[in-house]
């Protein structure tokens, strides 16, 4: 929009966009009427890889968690290293590494490591 500028949608729900347009516009124009419509989501895939039955990219739609992006690669196979889970992370140029240790979530305990995924987070499963 001319009047707006570009403004970056990547990490932005639609309500921040709509309010970031509306400030904007109202340089030019009093109380603008301002609408943002999702038309399409790219890039807000997950991937989880190694010893899962289904290992693979996976669209997020909605927040989901370790645990969650777990059962969607149809769970872990026999011989995977549940303690060992890793959730990897790009953060700009950075890469972060989480670990994730699935019997003690699965039992209860520090269920602070069932982290939100974000898009492009890719879980590894040994």
């Amino acid at each position: 929009m001319p009047l707006a500028g570009e403004l970056p949608a990547a990490g932005h729900t639609v309500e921040e966009l709509r309010a970031a347009i509306d400030e904007r516009l109202r340089k030019f124009i009093p109380d603008p009427a301002v609408t943002v419509i999702v038309k399409q989501t790219l890039g807000n895939q997950i991937f989880v890889i190694g010893k899962v039955n289904r290992p693979g990219e996976y669209p997020i739609i909605r927040p989901v968690d370790v645990m969650q992006a777990l059962s969607l690669a149809g769970g872990t196979t026999p011989f995977a290293a549940l303690n060992d889970i890793r959730v990897l992370r790009r953060d700009g140029e950075r890469q972060i590494t989480m670990q994730f240790r699935y019997t003690d979530v699965e039992h209860g305990r520090a269920l602070d490591q069932n982290i939100l995924l974000r898009g492009g987070d890719t879980v590894v499963v040994p």
